[in-house]
């Protein structure tokens, strides 16, 4: 159910796993240079923090580029892919952790035109896939650091669960790929069309979740 309240600073301050899990379907809202756009999450990556997963960025501590994974639960770490994408990724569980969420793909819901003229494409295409997500949304490196808890130009809603979430390997990594941090909505169209490092498994969807 969607609410009208963005998602406050607990939310984001438990296992990476658990935030990764509930962030599906909760509402992506973002307004740059006045232009608002909305979006269902429907796919997300948890990667785990320093010595513990070889596929994060922090797994070897903190670095300049990485630091905002070390920062408090609730802001946004953004880093470049391949020169050209602007991935973001939602921190998660205490200070100094570096538990972070990967935001791969999201269905539109407002602000189509917006989505449209910034990605210069049109369909699935939109925002299924992180690099494509960023874009539509109008990331940039200034959003390194971000506080998704109280910056306007991006946050995060309650919004509408999936009646199953399915988790598999993630993707595109050379790294820890086989282990089951990639949770997504089944029935979305909108998931990444990218294959899975290992089988996919489905869970209900049972009880409250923490705002």
């Amino acid at each position: 159910m969607s609410g009208t309240r963005r998602l406050g600073r607990a939310f984001f301050a438990r296992p990476v796993t658990d935030v990764a899990r509930d962030l599906v379907g909760v509402e992506l809202r973002s307004r740059v240079d006045g232009r608002r756009v909305r979006l269902r999450t429907v796919e997300v990556e948890a990667y785990l923090g320093q010595g513990e997963d070889p596929a994060s960025h922090a797994h070897r501590g903190p670095t300049p580029r990485n630091r905002n994974m070390f920062a408090t639960p609730g802001h946004l770490y953004v880093y470049v892919s391949y020169g050209l994408h602007h991935c973001l990724n939602v921190v998660c569980e205490a200070r100094g952790t570096a538990g972070a969420v990967l935001l791969r793909a999201a269905e539109p819901i407002e602000g189509i035109d917006v989505l449209l003229w910034r990605r210069g494409r049109s369909g699935y295409e939109l925002t299924n896939g992180p690099g494509k997500l960023g874009q539509a949304l109008g990331a940039d490196l200034s959003w390194d650091g971000l506080d998704l808890v109280r910056d306007p130009r991006l946050g995060l809603w309650p919004g509408s669960a999936p009646a199953e979430i399915a988790e598999s390997g993630r993707i595109g990594i050379r790294h820890a790929a086989e282990r089951p941090l990639r949770f997504f909505d089944p029935e979305s169209r909108w998931v990444s069309r990218a294959r899975p490092s290992d089988g996919i498994r489905r869970n209900r969807v049972t009880g409250p979740r923490t705002e």
